[in-house]
């Protein structure tokens, strides 16, 4: 296991999902069912597991959502909350218990902490002046100033940024700026805050993450260390809001905890709700050195589950650590990025009602193309494909081949004779998917260990293929019931491994065989069906998909697409402005953008790559080294038009392997609205390894 030791129990948690909107197969895919998956199997093999989660309610956007739909935070929280709620039981995610931040138990739990680090004088107290709404009485974080862009002109200019020019900005910077929330003129006033010192926390953080948990997946190790060799800085953990867990100071009218702040404490607090239900004791699962910690999240939430919240738990002083932090990366659909705002997105509420009765199939399907170390794609003709082509030809044709052939030809399981040497090779085929499967979770590759359950079936079937006990049994039948009793024992391991995957399926075949669910730790055993047992009918595990089905899906999405489209037309009728370049991506943070290492670099060798049409190998002087530096230009320049030109190179991206070469870095390129690309490289000459800021 991705662990330094065997732990007594594990507390497990996945991210929180945000109460402003329902969740996506983005959502599912990132957090919740490898969190499921991994928790099902602990349980499959007699682990002391907790399962946490809940809504996160609070935060600025929240309270704007509100304003703008004319009602009130908790009307929004409440409906989404439920939705959220209803769609994770829907879908068998099997959290032992779902809560929510505005709950008062977690306003309690969460005011605890700031309490604690306020009298012990951990925190830092700042006044600094902010943008202020008159109308709506609100102070405006950076993201709610809107005005006119000092560079460009653009009337939509942001006040941290300019998306029309990329320009950086700051509120003071803004020509006639105005406020987003209600369009009034925003007015300069004092405001104090709380900070958390997280540069207090570095060497410890450094030693915890860079030495202790060097283990972690490398996506979460190399954020981690690219932001721990940087100087961590104190962060603001109060915010000028109506809405959130009030700041527990009698001069803190009107300021709440940053939501950053509060959300991962929900964890605990959902903890202690939990345990009150049931009467234990939650101490044991956030204090006690022999439970182990793992976060569930996707990789926008590393730092803060990494850094921040670690930080915090330092700070109080009598809680536990991560032990891991398995995260994921972003699915894409389509092949372009899900987005909320574009209705870009299958989402799962409406998945539920289009495909009633089918949830394994999705968790089949997202499991496969998990994106474990690298953003995958999901696309309508793959989901046809894999439940067509493997869980119908594949896993549900062995389950009902030896099905129908012990039903017709005998009452009850029928006896099994002595091993062959083909016997043998079967068990033993299938006690080694078994093994590598239980490898593979242990390590939070489930992509991978759903192969290994896939490999069972296909085991099983072939082994039906081979000997053939429909034919057999016209000539000796007890020798054919010795191979369907071969077949069904099989049936029944390949329930216990598909069970984190596909919950519902497994019952389905445990039901079939007449038997309780086995656990991974029975399935060493020899005989898992009793011979005798009488098999139960059940319904079909799975069935193909109608090629108009996911047809319309594919059309649903292109619509959405085309009203966009026409939304930008009809725009462009009305005189507005629609600039011929590509869309504004979803929004970044600023503090992600500060982790990138931009520098100026000279390109000092170029070559076409041999097993690549698109690839050219660059050797690029970085000022700090020279290093390869692989880049999807073959198309558009001759290697001779780089060499000696200066660029700007992206330095600390993982290695990565393309065309049988390792990449390191990215060089920069601008692409302009006909798709020709331009190299991104200074006007005058400067020293290479100089930053771009």
């Amino acid at each position: 296991m991705s662990t330094k030791k065997k732990y007594q129990r594990y507390t497990i948690t996945s991210a929180l999902p945000y109460a402003n909107g329902p969740a996506h197969i983005g959502h599912m895919a990132g957090a919740y069912l490898p969190a499921d998956i991994f928790v099902r199997y602990l349980r499959s093999k007699g682990e002391d597991v907790l399962f946490i989660c809940g809504s996160d309610e609070h935060g600025t956007a929240i309270e704007i959502q509100a304003r703008r739909e004319g009602t009130t935070p908790r009307e929004i929280v409440n409906k989404y909350h439920e939705i959220l709620k209803s769609t994770f039981a829907a879908f068998n995610i099997s959290f032992d218990v779902y809560s929510r931040t505005s709950n008062p138990g977690h306003h309690e739990t969460a005011q605890g902490f700031f309490r604690k680090f306020l009298d012990e004088g951990k925190f830092l107290q700042k006044t600094s002046e902010q943008l202020y709404d008159p109308e709506a009485q609100m102070f405006l974080a950076d993201r709610y100033v809107v005005g006119t862009c000092p560079n460009c002109s653009s009337t939509e200019a942001y006040g941290n940024s300019c998306e029309r020019c990329g320009s950086d900005l700051s509120p003071d910077q803004l020509i006639d700026p105005r406020s987003k929330v209600s369009g009034s003129t925003p007015v300069k006033r004092e405001t104090t805050h709380w900070y958390l010192p997280l540069n207090d926390y570095q060497d410890w953080l450094q030693q915890y993450i860079l030495e202790d948990h060097n283990y972690w997946k490398s996506n979460v190790y190399g954020q981690c260390k690219s932001w721990l060799q940087q100087d961590l800085h104190p962060r603001s953990i109060t915010r000028d809001l109506s809405w959130g867990v009030s700041v527990p100071v009698a001069d803190a009218e009107g300021k709440v905890l940053y939501v950053w702040f509060d959300a991962p404490i929900g964890y605990i607090s959902a903890t202690k709700e939990w345990a009150a239900a049931k009467g234990e004791d939650w101490e044991k699962w956030w204090k006690d050195e022999d439970s182990a910690l793992i976060h569930f999240i996707g990789k926008d939430n590393i730092v803060f589950h990494c850094i921040i919240f670690p930080a915090i738990l330092k700070g109080h002083g009598e809680y536990i650590f991560p032990e891991n932090v398995p995260a994921n990366e972003f699915l894409n659909l389509e092949g372009e990025k899900i987005s909320t705002s574009k209705n870009w997105a299958v989402w799962l509420h409406e998945y539920l009602e289009e495909f009633p009765g089918q949830t394994d199939v999705l968790r089949y399907v997202l499991t496969g193309i998990m994106p474990e170390t690298k953003d995958a794609n999901f696309t309508w003709e793959d989901f046809k494909t894999r439940n067509d082509s493997e869980l119908v030809d594949t896993f549900a044709n062995f389950v009902n081949r030896v099905k129908v052939l012990t039903v017709k030809n005998f009452d009850g399981v029928p006896v099994r004779q002595e091993l062959t040497s083909r016997d043998t090779q079967l068990l033993n085929s299938v006690q080694e998917a078994v093994t590598a499967a239980g490898n593979d979770l242990d390590n939070f590759r489930f992509r991978e260990a759903l192969n290994e359950m896939m490999k069972i079936a296909r085991a099983g079937d072939l082994y039906l293929s081979d000997l053939e006990p429909w034919k057999l049994v016209k000539t000796d039948k007890i020798a054919a019931g010795h191979v369907l009793n071969l077949g069904l024992h099989v049936a029944a391991v390949l329930a216990t491994v598909a069970e984190p995957f596909l919950p519902e399926t497994a019952q389905k075949i445990f039901t079939l065989l007449g038997i309780a669910p086995v656990k991974w730790g029975q399935l060493g055993e020899t005989v898992l069906v009793p011979e005798g047992g009488q098999l139960e009918k059940i319904p079909h595990l799975f069935s193909r998909i109608d090629k108009k089905v996911v047809q319309a899906q594919v059309d649903k999405l292109e619509r959405r697409k085309a009203e966009r489209e026409a939304e930008k037309a009809a725009a462009e009728a009305g005189g507005a402005e629609a600039p011929s370049i590509a869309p504004v991506k979803d929004m970044t943070t600023f503090d992600d953008f500060t982790q990138m290492d931009i520098r100026i670099g000279t390109i000092v060798e170029a070559e076409k790559l041999k097993k690549s049409k698109k690839l050219l190998k660059l050797l690029v002087d970085t000022g700090l080294d020279q290093r390869i530096i692989l880049s999807g230009v073959a198309q558009h320049f001759a290697p001779e038009e780089l060499v000696g030109k200066q660029c700007t190179v992206l330095l600390n991206l993982p290695a990565r392997k393309m065309a049988g070469e390792y990449s390191h870095g990215m060089v920069l390129f601008a692409e302009d609205p006909s798709g020709k690309l331009h190299l991104v490289n200074p006007e005058y000459l400067i020293p290479p390894g100089s930053t771009v800021n």
